[in-house]
């Protein structure tokens, strides 16, 4: 028999594509257990958490029990590139017509808010042949899935110095205008890479944008003068992938680090490998790329959040965009512990992103992923079955079965087996 059956995710409601928020209802979620390992009841209502209580404690009105999972505080998704994602199959020229750029962006949000990420980041390039035409695609896409994740756009130039300058900033005016709320930029793949970070922030500071800027960070002079000019820059400055950080001698790093965490600078790494913004070091794989040093970072003091990167594109052609992956590799091989490995994906992600905190505490978000499991490392070692709420709402579930063959050896040790829902009440 197969070893596991995963069934299609099913809302709890049918989207709404009138542009309006769900009326509020209150929505009880009994039963699960906390990082913390206490069993509670959580009640949800208005998009926030109305309240906690002990396990059977609270009145239901509608209850969706979730024995046998842990509830978590959503992840987020702070470095995607929904643009290019699901492309990795296609033959021939990838279509960049509007319409087809909000096909993909759409459902790789989907694709993510089924993992567990209820917000969303996408960097996404302006100017040349294109124009504004993938971004005010992308925007789009973020007013078809309102109620159901929340997707925003980074707006990318490709060179913002010489002569080619004055029109990558006029592009970026634009872009603004249009509503992009962030603003980034690939350094290195500009003839002036200190020129174009200066560009950057400059524009930042005059138009109180937030920054988020593609990098590979192998150049240690360059990031000590990006930590110069990013110091006291608010909303805030963002920076990643910065693999090639991994490349230096520890010393070198070491010093950069300090400089980043001086600055207030967050770096983004991408564990599960590299993204379409370094076009200049070609389509090498996920597989070929290091990893920023994590460990090294967050001992300096930098904030240090994780992303997906790749979606199933050239760079990346089986990329996942789970952030739990995400989470499992930097526990299993960056060296972090899981609670520090989901906190990158979860709260460190959401402050990179200018979200808000979320706790299972009364009065936070109700921003919710719950997973089968008794604890967080074996949350992130096996995370099949899911259950997503956003605003308060359950959007997305995942359900997985495993199943093996009759067997007298297994009975008489009274292994635990997984069992099937039972018909009738309302089950993740």
């Amino acid at each position: 028999m197969p070893e596991s059956q995963q069934q299609p995710q099913q809302p709890q409601q049918p989207p709404r594509n009138d542009g309006a928020d769900p009326e509020p209802t209150a929505l009880v979620l009994g039963g699960a257990r906390l990082a913390d390992g206490r069993t509670v009841d959580v009640r949800l209502s208005g998009g926030r958490i109305e309240a906690v209580g002990t396990a059977g404690s609270l009145v239901p009105g509608t209850r969706l029990d979730l024995g046998g999972y842990l509830l978590l505080p959503a992840p987020a998704e702070p470095h995607a590139h929904c643009d290019t994602a699901l492309t990795a199959d296609m033959s021939g020229p990838v279509p960049n017509a509007p319409e087809d750029i909000q096909r993909r962006a759409v459902e790789a949000a989907l694709l993510q808010l089924g993992h567990g990420a209820t917000a969303l980041r996408t960097h996404v390039r302006v100017g040349g042949v294109h124009g504004l035409r993938s971004l005010e695609a992308v925007l789009e896409a973020g007013r078809t899935l309102r109620g159901l994740t929340e997707l925003s756009a980074v707006a990318v130039p490709r060179v913002l110095t010489g002569t080619a300058g004055a029109d990558g900033l006029a592009v970026l005016r634009d872009a603004v205008g249009m509503g992009a709320p962030v603003i980034g930029g690939c350094p290195d793949l500009d003839p002036d890479p200190t020129g174009h970070a200066e560009a950057v922030l400059d524009f930042a500071a005059r138009h109180g944008c937030a920054v988020d800027l593609h990098t590979d960070g192998d150049d240690p002079a360059r990031l000590a003068r990006l930590a110069a000019m990013a110091g006291g820059l608010r909303p805030g400055v963002t920076i990643g992938p910065c693999g090639g950080l991994s490349r230096l001698p520890v010393d070198v790093a070491g010093r950069i680090a300090e400089r980043l965490a001086a600055a207030g600078v967050t770096v983004v790494c991408l564990p599960q490998g590299d993204c379409a913004g370094l076009e200049h070091q070609g389509v090498r794989g996920a597989r070929g790329c290091p990893c920023a040093p994590v460990r090294l970072l967050r001992a300096a003091g930098v904030r240090v959040a994780a992303g997906s990167g790749a979606l199933r594109d050239a760079v990346n052609p089986v990329g996942r965009g789970d952030p739990l992956e995400a989470a499992f590799l930097l526990a299993s091989r960056n060296g972090l512990r899981p609670e520090e490995a989901y906190e990158a994906v979860c709260g460190r992600a959401r402050a990179a992103m200018g979200l808000a905190e979320v706790r299972v505490e009364a009065g936070f978000p109700a921003e919710l992923l719950a997973v089968r499991g008794d604890g967080l490392a074996g949350v992130l070692s096996l995370a099949y079955s899911r259950v997503v709420v956003h605003r308060g709402r359950v959007v997305a579930r995942t359900s997985a079965v495993r199943e093996y063959c009759d067997s007298a050896g297994a009975a008489a040790l009274d292994l635990p087996r997984q069992a099937r829902p039972q018909s009738g009440g309302e089950q993740p």
